[in-house]
């Protein structure tokens, strides 16, 4: 068996690891690369097998870094079948076909306004392409054995992260030999908002693991406190308050948070705008799948409850989405993309970040080459549909936030092994943060920890 690491070396997108047993293969995640540009173009590349010879794509979850390539693979000849749970599968239902709806109209819109280098630039796919890959989407159960040939199967068990999140442990047999290889997509953190603790794992032979937060930890706050703190001072000024956010995931969870604040008295009363079809479509689906959630308590009984603060307005025409870039009065405005690499929220970044009495909420972890990071690192400029847009507005960065765990949790997570795998192989990370959790590894348990690079090879 052979694994070769496709994406997530180096950086935290374009997750996809291809195993190999020499009459099969499968790729275990199927993602999307962001960000830096360099990183980008790996998007344009052909993989470095027969698209056709590969037996199944096994997703970890839904997030376009870990799924949006798989339009890519069964427009490029794949037939064979894409297998993740119930809820991943759902989610990548909406997911897909609105990943290939935005590439058309961003490449439309190149081209309309003429800021691409191309003459004419097209999409790296297509709704259609999207849509055609729905088709290959198939759900298995948590916790039982698929069958992936006569010597390989896997097992899915909850990760947290997200709605849908698993692990997947693939055993091989090889001989006379048996050992497995658990990938672990992103996991989540600990006593999170609304998502389950990542599941207990006693012990792989090796180890997939992401290190995003690898050298950090989230900061120790109460979230209720710090967004009611944000609201009114930003009402104060008479600003709106802009949330990018990612339509899985981190909308349910600022959701969450403004309903908690309402019930307690603590919410003003002013309009909150869901700016994203995505991200309603996706709240959908979190209510579908409540029993997964780890929020019910004394005061939420009901999941679509949980969600829905009372001046909570959908907003799914374009029109009334331009409509938020001239409000008058203060308001919250919620949109996708998270890290602002796309999406409805840009054109309210150019409304708003000019305004020094608005307030941009970034709440999460914002890749190399985003603009996000851009704004995070103190750029007094973005660069916005080709053209620059000012920084007034004051920045919030919510980083508790975040559905990565950090390396407390992590550490946490790994300290529940009974023995240590063979080898760990950290990706999804920038290379500060993965050597920096490499090393506590190292010092703290004492295992053998290996950091791969693009396109590495690996015999197991």
């Amino acid at each position: 068996m052979k694994l070769q690491f496709l994406g997530a070396t180096g950086t935290v997108t374009g997750s996809k690891f291809y195993l190999s047993n020499g009459s099969n293969s499968w790729l275990v995640d199927c993602g999307l690369y962001q960000g830096l540009k360099d990183l980008r173009r790996r998007n344009w590349h052909p993989l470095p097998f027969k698209i056709e010879d590969l037996s199944a794509v096994l997703l970890t979850h839904a997030h376009i870094d870990h799924s949006g390539y798989v339009p890519i693979i069964t427009r490029d000849g794949f037939k064979g079948r894409v297998l993740a749970s119930a809820p991943t599968v759902d989610l990548c239902k909406i997911l897909l076909p609105d990943a290939g709806y935005i590439q058309e109209e961003d490449a439309k819109f190149a081209a309309k306004k003429g800021f691409s280098k191309h003459a004419n630039p097209m999409p790296l796919y297509t709704y259609a392409d999207a849509v055609a890959s729905l088709a290959y989407l198939e759900s298995i159960e948590d916790r039982q054995w698929y069958d992936l040939d006569e010597n390989v199967r896997m097992m899915l068990r909850p990760a947290g992260h997200i709605l849908g999140s698993r692990v997947i442990n693939i055993s091989v047999k090889d001989r006379s030999k048996k050992f497995n290889i658990m990938f672990c997509g992103d996991l989540g953190t600990y006593d999170s908002l609304i998502s389950v603790d990542p599941g207990h794992v006693k012990s792989v032979t090796y180890l997939v693991l992401e290190s995003t937060y690898g050298d950090r930890l989230h900061e120790e706050e109460d979230l209720l406190d710090r967004f009611e703190g944000i609201i009114n001072k930003t009402i104060a000024r008479g600003g709106k308050v802009v949330i990018p956010a990612f339509a899985v995931g981190r909308t349910q969870e600022v959701l969450y948070i403004l309903k908690q604040l309402e019930m307690q008295g603590r919410l003003p009363n002013i309009p909150i705008y869901l700016n994203s079809p995505l991200a309603i479509d996706a709240t959908d689906i979190y209510i579908k799948y409540s029993h997964e959630h780890d929020f019910f308590n004394e005061n939420v009984k009901d999941a679509k409850n949980a969600f829905e603060p009372s001046r909570l307005v959908y907003v799914h025409d374009p029109e009334e989405s331009k409509s938020l870039n001239k409000l008058e009065n203060p308001a919250i405005i919620i949109s996708s993309s998270g890290m602002m690499t796309g999406g409805r929220i840009l054109h309210h970044l150019k409304a708003y970040l000019p305004d020094p009495k608005s307030t941009l909420v970034i709440t999460g972890f914002q890749a190399a080459g985003t603009r996000g990071r851009s704004i995070l690192d103190g750029s007094k400029t973005i660069k916005i549909h080709g053209m620059p847009v000012a920084i007034n507005t004051e920045i919030e960065f919510v980083e508790s936030l975040s559905a990565h765990a950090d390396y407390e949790d992590i550490m946490r997570w790994l300290g529940g092994f009974e023995k240590p795998p063979k080898t760990t192989f950290l990706v999804h990370g920038e290379p500060d943060a993965a050597a920096a959790l490499q090393k506590r590894i190292v010092d703290d348990l004492g295992w053998h920890v290996e950091v791969p690079k693009y396109l590495d090879t690996v015999k197991l």
